[in-house]
């Protein structure tokens, strides 16, 4: 069964639809990345998925259950935008009002976990108004673990943490998909710390999910290859097929050949035997960052950890 799905979920403001037609599925243990330049949607999707806000269209399943408009559901724990942090109270006490509010049987158990596992052990008994931006953003995912969900949905759950912090949660993200089997939906400008992390892609583009992928097929995808540039396209496919026919070739479309498989050399070699002109024979790299730009339709990826999403995505 899957943790979470949305079929055909719409949202209108003012007539104009910020999130237009998006289904997508996460299977328990899953870690799906969703990405897309700031105003693409990602924000009010996830506000969608955990009942937030109601869809204009379209229905969303939290573990087989069908949720009513702004309805959330037990098996969520949710971290969208600012963490819901009440400045006046120590980071214990949050994390425990959320635990009461949910009748756990040991209450001070589970928040004893949970700020362990987010690293503010130290400072559970410190007033949250003196917490730096980056330990807000632990006690928020603290908040989201309370309870022990069966589904994550985190918005910019980087923001604010220094390198180590930054590690310490994506570890943590792993082990709870890999040993809880956890289902966790994250959103991220930081695609350094996606591919590091996650399982699949989905790619929102003006609020509809323009692309899904599984994160092997984005590496193929952003393998390096070999590009030849020839006039005689055909005779020099067919050329390199017969010389190497375990490699793989595709025919771009400016006629180029993109070459998988053996090292320039032997490309070189072998059509300057055939005699085929050559007019171009070079290594051709494409990191995440280039691909996901295109999938998404001009800049607004984030490559480095110290330039953070900053502001509201839509």
């Amino acid at each position: 069964m899957e943790a979470l799905c949305c079929e055909h979920v719409s949202r209108a403001f003012r007539g104009r639809r910020v999130v237009d037609d998006v289904s997508l599925a996460v299977e328990p243990g899953d870690i799906y990345g969703l990405v897309g330049r700031n105003g693409a949607g990602k924000s009010t999707l996830l506000k969608l998925l955990a009942g937030y806000l109601a869809p204009t269209d379209g229905t969303v399943a939290v573990c087989g259950e069908v949720l009513g408009p702004c309805q959330t559901s037990a098996h969520l724990g949710c971290l969208i935008e600012h963490p819901a942090v009440n400045l006046g109270l120590t980071g214990f006490q949050n994390v425990m009002v959320r635990a009461l509010a949910q009748g756990l049987p040991d209450p001070k158990a589970a928040v004893a976990e949970v700020m362990e596992a987010v690293g503010l052990e130290a400072v559970a008994g410190n007033v949250a108004k003196g917490y730096s931006l980056g330990m807000k953003q632990r006690l928020g995912l603290a908040l989201a673990l309370i309870g022990r969900p069966d589904v994550l949905l985190l918005d910019e759950p980087f923001n604010g943490l220094d390198p180590e912090g930054v590690r310490q949660v994506r570890r943590l993200l792993a082990d709870l998909a890999l040993q809880r089997g956890c289902a966790v939906l994250v959103s991220s400008h930081v695609l350094d710390q996606l591919e590091r992390l996650v399982t699949r892609y989905g790619v929102l583009r003006e609020g509809r999910l323009v692309a899904q992928m599984t994160a092997q097929e984005v590496e193929d995808a952003c393998a390096d290859y070999l590009c030849v540039e020839t006039p005689e396209t055909p005779r020099a496919l067919a050329v390199l097929e017969g010389a190497f026919p375990n490699a793989a070739f595709t025919v771009m479309p400016d006629d180029a050949i993109r070459v998988v498989g053996p090292d320039a050399e032997a490309v070189g070699r072998a059509l300057l035997e055939a005699e085929v002109p050559v007019s171009g024979l070079y290594v051709h790299a494409r990191d995440i960052e280039d691909y996901f730009v295109e999938l998404m339709g001009g800049a607004g990826a984030v490559r480095a950890d110290s330039e953070k999403g900053g502001g509201s995505d839509a």
